[in-house]
């Protein structure tokens, strides 16, 4: 049976980049935007309530999933799940909730809802599939509210 280790990310580590290639494949960017903006200082998941995890299969880096204050909502304690992506390898394994679920534990004691944008069917699933609602906004496509613990 495989091993899986769900990490926060405090640097970029080299698998970052097989990561990119496997996104880029499939026609996303948005790992290239991960890498750029961490560089260059414009997100590095470090504000208040953010984090950057990464998921290890035997060792190798499969996916990634960030969390970050939502910049577009009108609420200071609305996150925003941001780069949450699993490679195509590794899915099936339920890496992707998993690391989705830890993401949601780490927004419980800072935000009350969480947004995403996905412009996907797979995505649109998936999310629903975790308990995300369908929304209607410019910026995000699906919502959770949090539970207060």
């Amino acid at each position: 049976m495989s091993k899986i280790d769900i990490e926060p990310l405090h640097h970029l580590s080299p698998g970052i980049f097989a990561l990119e290639q496997a996104a880029q494949a499939e026609g996303f960017r948005f790992i290239s935007r991960l890498i750029s903006e961490w560089q260059s200082g414009v997100q590095r998941f470090d504000a208040p309530g953010a984090c950057l995890l990464a998921a290890y299969l035997d060792g190798k880096l499969v996916a990634v999933g960030g969390l970050t204050p939502d910049p577009y909502a009108h609420e200071a304690d609305t996150g925003r799940i941001r780069r949450l992506y699993v490679t195509p390898t590794a899915r099936g394994r339920q890496i992707g909730q998993t690391l989705l679920q830890r993401l949601l534990a780490h927004a419980g004691p800072h935000f009350s809802l969480v947004r995403v944008l996905t412009d996907t069917t797979a995505g649109d699933a998936f999310y629903l599939r975790c308990g995300f609602q369908r929304i209607k906004d410019p910026h995000s496509s699906h919502a959770l509210r949090l539970s207060l613990s």
